[in-house]
């Protein structure tokens, strides 16, 4: 089952956006920073949070910190999904094989 702090990790916008800005690639927190428009401190902060959620991973370079994913939260979201999207395309698939059928239907009554 999916682990609800996955979501709750993500649900906070400023975290949302560090890790959009992640995407691109390991970056240094003074990149974060400027990405997101908060300050230093608060940066880290995030940082920390993901951190502590598995969403991210330091390495140091000298005196600077970078940061990037690390994949395994995501998978985990991937699996989720995965499970809601099985659900959905079955019902679609029978959504779709009604929408035939009608159709069907309605030509066989236009050639009577």
């Amino acid at each position: 089952m999916m682990q609800q702090s996955i979501f709750q990790t993500l649900a906070d916008p400023t975290r949302f956006r560090i890790v959009a800005a992640l995407a691109d690639g390991e970056q240094a927190v003074g990149d974060l920073v400027r990405a997101v428009d908060i300050d230093q401190s608060g940066v880290s902060r995030h940082l920390r949070i993901l951190g502590e959620a598995g969403f991210v991973t330091m390495r140091p370079d000298g005196a600077r910190r970078l940061y990037s994913l690390r994949p395994e939260p995501f998978q985990a979201i991937d699996e989720w999904v995965r499970t809601y999207r099985k659900l959905w395309e079955g019902r679609l698939d029978r959504f779709d094989a009604a929408l035939l059928r009608k159709s069907g239907a309605r030509q066989h009554e236009g050639k009577k």
